[in-house]
C-alpha cells in the first residue's frame, strides 16, 4: 500500500534529454505501482503531452506530494509557489550539486520505492519574506526566498553603502559590494562562497555575509530567525543596486529605499529517503575528506 496516492511532476521550463529520460522512468514507474499521476501545466506544455494537467499554483489542492525533476534552482523556484500550499516536495536531482535535489536519477527508483511504502523522512525549512519600501510607504514588491535574499552593486563593480538594523536597532553602516541574508538551507549556496558558515538546516536562525566589505573587521553575524531585518540603502549609493531572491527577481534600487526581511509565515515541506544524511550530502557535495593526488 502506497504512502502517496496522487503524485504531481514538475520541472523547469527549460527541458533537456536527461530530464525527459527521468520524468518518463519516474512516470512509467508510478503508473505501475497505482499512483495516480498529475501533470503540472508547463511541464506538460513542455512536453506536448496530452494529459491531465493542473496549474503550478494549484498543485497542493491535486496532489499529496509534488516530486521536482531538476537542479537546486528548479527546486527553489517550486518552493516559491508550493510554500504556501503546504504540500511535500521530492527533488530528484539533474542539477550540478544537488543539495536539494537529493535523489540520484541512477537509482531513483528504488528511492521511489522505498519512499511509497513509507520509508522516507519528512523536513521543514523555512523560507524568508523581503519586501522593498520608499520611505514609510506601502511594500513596491516582496517575494520568498528558501536560500537568500541579496543585496548587491548591480550591474557595475562597485562598493555600495547602506545601514542594517536588526528589530530596529542600528547595526552598522556598511560600503561594500552587498549583504547576503541567508537562511540555513542557503548557508551552503552564496552564502558559503561569500565566506559564511555552515547551518545545520534544523537551526531557526539566520545569518547575514558581506559581500567583500571594504572594512576588514566586518563578519557574519548570525540572529535569531524570530528577529526582522532592514537594510536602507543610503544617499551616497552610486548607480542602481538590485536585490535578488534566490538569484531571481531582481529589483533595482534607489537611494532611501529600504529592504525589510523576516522568516516567511509557512515552511516547506521536503522529503527525504529514508537514509538521508545531512552529514553525508555535505561530505559528499563538499568533498570532505577527498585523498589528495599529485601530478
Amino acid at each position: 500500500m502506497t504512502t502517496f496516492k496522487r503524485i504531481a511532476l514538475f520541472t523547469r521550463r527549460k527541458i533537456t534529454p536527461p530530464i525527459v529520460d527521468t520524468l518518463n522512468t519516474v512516470h512509467t514507474f508510478l503508473c505501475n505501482h497505482g499512483v495516480s499521476v498529475v501533470w503540472e501545466e508547463e511541464t506538460a506544455a513542455a512536453l506536448n503531452l496530452n494529459e491531465e494537467t493542473v496549474p503550478a499554483s494549484e498543485l497542493g489542492n491535486k496532489s499529496d506530494l509534488v516530486i521536482i525533476i531538476g537542479g537546486d534552482g528548479s527546486l527553489l523556484n517550486a518552493a516559491q509557489i508550493l510554500v504556501d500550499q503546504q504540500v511535500p516536495i521530492l527533488g530528484i536531482n539533474r542539477g550540478q550539486l544537488g543539495f536539494l535535489a537529493d535523489i540520484n536519477p541512477d537509482n531513483v527508483t528504488a528511492k521511489l520505492n522505498e519512499i511509497l511504502q513509507g520509508h522516507y523522512t519528512e523536513e521543514q525549512r523555512f523560507l524568508l519574506y523581503a519586501d522593498i519600501r520608499q520611505d514609510a510607504h506601502a511594500p513596491i514588491v516582496g517575494y520568498t526566498a528558501l536560500n537568500e535574499v541579496a543585496l548587491h552593486a548591480g550591474h557595475a563593480a562597485q562598493l555600495i553603502e547602506f545601514e542594517v538594523y536588526i528589530d530596529e536597532r542600528f547595526v552598522y553602516r556598511q560600503r561594500s559590494d552587498g549583504l547576503i541574508v541567508s537562511t540555513p538551507t542557503g548557508s551552503t549556496a552564496y552564502a558559503l562562497s561569500g565566506g559564511g558558515p555552515i547551518l545545520h538546516p534544523g537551526l531557526e536562525c539566520i545569518v547575514l555575509v558581506p559581500m567583500l566589505p571594504h572594512t576588514l573587521t566586518s563578519r557574519p553575524i548570525v540572529v535569531s530567525s524570530e528577529f526582522k531585518v532592514d537594510i536602507v540603502i543610503t544617499a551616497n549609493v552610486p548607480g542602481k543596486p538590485d536585490v535578488s531572491w534566490d538569484g531571481h527577481n531582481t529589483y533595482s534600487l534607489n537611494p532611501y529605499d529600504r529592504i525589510t526581511i523576516r522568516r516567511h509565515a509557512q515552511k516547506l515541506k521536503l522529503i527525504h529517503p529514508g537514509d538521508y544524511d545531512y552529514y553525508q550530502t555535505l561530505r559528499s557535495k563538499l568533498q570532505w575528506g577527498s585523498k589528495l593526488t599529485s601530478e
